[in-house]
Parts: C-alpha cells; sequence; structure tokens
C-alpha cells in the first residue's frame, strides 16, 4: 500500500518508521532543511531524536511528490493508498485547503484537540474545507511516539462513518505489534483524545504540588466524567469513553513522563510561567490550547466540568494552583455519577 504521512513531526515520523515495514511510505515535512538533513542522516533529529529512519522511507518537503505519492503513483501501479495527516490541530485546517487542489483517496488525521478560535472537533475542520465526499477517519488512542517508533507494543482506535476506510486503515497499520480497532463513533474518540490533554495538565499539577497517588487516581477518575458528559452532549456514546480513546488514552496522558501535557502541569507546579514551559517542550501540548474551547463548549451545553475550568482558570485567567486545589476539594458532596 502506498501511505503518505503529512507531518514530520514526532508522531508523523513514529508511525511513518512503524508503516515503513510493511508499506510504501512517503514522510512529508514543511522546512525543508529540517528534511534534506533527515534524509541525509536517516533521521528526524528535529522531532524524533535517536530513531534511525528505515532505508524504504522516503522524506521529502515537495508538497506536490507527497500528495502524487498516494494519487498518481498509487493509482499507476494499481495500489491502495492512504492519506494520513500528521500535524497539530491549528495546521490541519491549512493542510485540507492546501488538499483541495488534489485528488486525494482518503484522509485520516492523527491530532487531538479543539480548533482554538472556532471550538470545532478534527472532523468538523475537514468536513468544512472538504466537504463529505472524501472518506475521512480519525486514528487515535494511547500512543507515545518514542514507544511507536521502539517498536513496543501498542492499541489504537480508528473512527470513521465511512465503513470501507475504518477496513483500510486497519489494514495498513495493524500488524505487528500495533493493534488497531475500529468505530463509526468519530465525535466520541475525538472529544476523548482532546480533553484528555486538559485532564492531563490537572494531574500534573497534583503531583508536582506534592498532593499523593489518590489525589491522581480521583482527578482521573472524575475527569472520565467531565469527558464522557461532555462527549454525549455533543453527539458521542458513553461506551466510547470506556475504550481506548477514553479511558485508554487518559490513563496513559496522565501518568506516563513522555506526556507533553502532564509536563505543562509538573512545570506550573514548580511556579514556572507558561510561556517558559511551553518554549522547553518544543512541541505542541494540546491541552493547553484547546482548554479554553472546551470550557467554553462545556458552559454553552450547560456541562458542568471543574477539572477543565480549574485548568483553564490557571492558563488563563492568573488563579493559583492552591486556590483552585482547594476549590475542588471543598465541592459539596454527591452522589458519584457520570
Amino acid at each position: 500500500m502506498n501511505v503518505t504521512v503529512l507531518g514530520a513531526g514526532a508522531w508523523g515520523t513514529a508511525l511513518a518508521i512503524a508503516l515503513a515495514q510493511r508499506h510504501n511510505v512517503l514522510l512529508w515535512g514543511r522546512n525543508p532543511e529540517t528534511m534534506a538533513a533527515a534524509a541525509a542522516q536517516r533521521e528526524n533529529a528535529a522531532y524524533l531524536p535517536g530513531f534511525a529512519l528505515p532505508d524504504m522511507l522516503t522524506v521529502s518537503a515537495d508538497f506536490a511528490q507527497a500528495v502524487a505519492h498516494v494519487t498518481t503513483e498509487a493509482k499507476a501501479s494499481q495500489r491502495e493508498a492512504l492519506l494520513i495527516v500528521a500535524s497539530s490541530v491549528a495546521g490541519l485546517r491549512e493542510l485540507a485547503l492546501q488538499l483541495k487542489a488534489f485528488p486525494i483517496p482518503n484522509i485520516v488525521w492523527l491530532c487531538k484537540g479543539f480548533e482554538e478560535n472556532t471550538r470545532l472537533l478534527p472532523h468538523q475542520i475537514v468536513r468544512q474545507v472538504l466537504g463529505d465526499a472524501i472518506p475521512a477517519a480519525a486514528l487515535s488512542g494511547p500512543s507515545f511516539a518514542q514507544e511507536v517508533a521502539r517498536g513496543l507494543p501498542c492499541a489504537l482506535s480508528v473512527a470513521s462513518v465511512h465503513a470501507g476506510l475504518c477496513e483500510q486503515v486497519v489494514a495498513a497499520v495493524h500488524g505487528g505489534n500495533i493493534r488497531v480497532y475500529s468505530t463509526d463513533d468519530l465525535v466520541g474518540v475525538e472529544v476523548g483524545g482532546a480533553v484528555k490533554n486538559i485532564l492531563a495538565i490537572a494531574t500534573g499539577v497534583a503531583d508536582g504540588l506534592g498532593l499523593g497517588l489518590n489525589a491522581r487516581a480521583a482527578l482521573i477518575t472524575r475527569g472520565l466524567a467531565e469527558i464522557t458528559r461532555l462527549g454525549v452532549a455533543l453527539g458521542g456514546r458513553s461506551e466510547t469513553f470506556m475504550g481506548l480513546s477514553g479511558v485508554g488514552d487518559l490513563i496513559l496522558t496522565c501518568t506516563g513522563d513522555l506526556s507533553r501535557n502532564r509536563r505543562v502541569g509538573l512545570g506550573l507546579a514548580q511556579g514556572k510561567p507558561l510561556a517558559s514551559i511551553v518554549t522547553e517542550l518544543g512541541h505542541v501540548a494540546e491541552g493547553v490550547r484547546c482548554a479554553a474551547a472546551v470550557r467554553a463548549l462545556a458552559q454553552e451545553c450547560g456541562v458542568e466540568m471543574p477539572i477543565t475550568n480549574a485548568v483553564a482558570g490557571v492558563l488563563f485567567d492568573g488563579d493559583s494552583l492552591r486556590t483552585v486545589m482547594e476549590l475542588l476539594l471543598s465541592r459539596n458532596p454527591r452522589e458519584e455519577a457520570v
């Protein structure tokens, strides 16, 4: 199968490395110097250092060449093709606009979050730009790029209303140490992948303040209730949040030391300014970008999300960490329910 991965960040590079073992893969990045260095050194030193790029993986900064790999070349060789977008949510709209000029066979995205200004989920951005005619899907779930690049076990969910595309993604990605499950609950998968990043910031703060493992468990559990409430209000199914893109991704992001969003929380607990934390990361932390959007959406939908509100208050309103934690702990008792 011909596969193009648009976006040579850590996750896009890791997935390209994994897929290149079985498919004809082209990895595209927008920076010509970075991609030229990666092609020459056979390593993406800028975003995924320490992992060799397979010899069979093509690296390019030529957008037309990258798209032709899954249109012209795939058609000429009568091979199936898969187009994967590995940008951040902030970059998804721009790439979709570029793709409008090409007869792409499908589109699958890896990003998790809400667009800041529009508060749209990725599938809504894609639909707004490209329409409904092109088969589209989200590939999500608990996955750290470094572990996927190392070939460690991983399980993902592909979500789409196009059953044929789900089957194609499973055929392309499932194998070796990667398992892929499919669902048609696109909203549920995307909401789970987006909101868990905000909750990872909260657990990072709690851990950084030394509040203990009991507090972490409480935040994760009640955070899952928040994700489920918002997801159902937006049209997702409650059972989706008990799966990989819900509780699975939430646990990984809240507890794993490779989590960028958790590291944001740890930095906040150390008293570091948000701007310096983000600069030190050198990568996108989607929880920061979408916290305000999720808070606003929850208010519009009448959904109670106290942990999300607390994180947004710290990030954008100048609320102190200690005050926010005290407010969360002093909330009135209630029955435990979603």
